[in-house]
């Protein structure tokens, strides 16, 4: 596949729908996790425009920055702590409308202010998580979870 994203117009559904197809073409035949999660950022970055976008991998007792898009962020991440290691620690995807009412929430940027974080699965173990900030409240919904499940599910 070319390098090139088609970039869809339209509702969050149909933008999700032109870019998993294009995503699954990214990752076809690439072994390497760290190529796949790279490439997976740049699309949803590209596509949505999202302040951030990136991915925590979990080393030992913490999650650590992998692939992202946007400003610097927080390098290392305690389980339990802020909306990635909360999602990390149940399990599931975390919805946060507005992070300055999320308890512990971790202010890698002022600008943040809704947050989704998916959870990344291996064999019923949480590897990682994706993690996607805006600079809007309630930038997130159902739909989002739906589909950037979708997303990670096919790393």
């Amino acid at each position: 596949m070319a390098e090139d994203l088609q970039i869809a117009s339209g509702s969050k559904e149909e933008q999700y729908s032109t870019l998993i197809p294009q995503i699954k073409a990214l990752l076809a035949g690439e072994t390497d996790e760290i190529a796949n999660m790279a490439n997976v950022v740049a699309a949803l970055k590209e596509q949505f425009g999202w302040f951030w976008v990136g991915f925590y991998r979990v080393v030992a007792d913490e999650l650590v920055l992998g692939p992202f898009q946007g400003p610097v962020a927080c390098t290392r991440i305690k389980k339990g702590r802020g909306v990635c290691g909360s999602a990390w620690a149940e399990g599931r995807t975390l919805l946060v409308p507005d992070v300055e009412l999320f308890p512990g929430h971790i202010a890698c940027s002022s600008l943040s202010r809704s947050e989704i974080v998916v959870p990344v699965s291996r064999g019923g173990l949480v590897i990682g998580v994706l993690d996607v900030d805006s600079e809007k409240l309630n930038q997130f919904d159902e739909v989002d979870q739906r589909f950037l499940e979708e997303i990670v599910g096919l790393l």
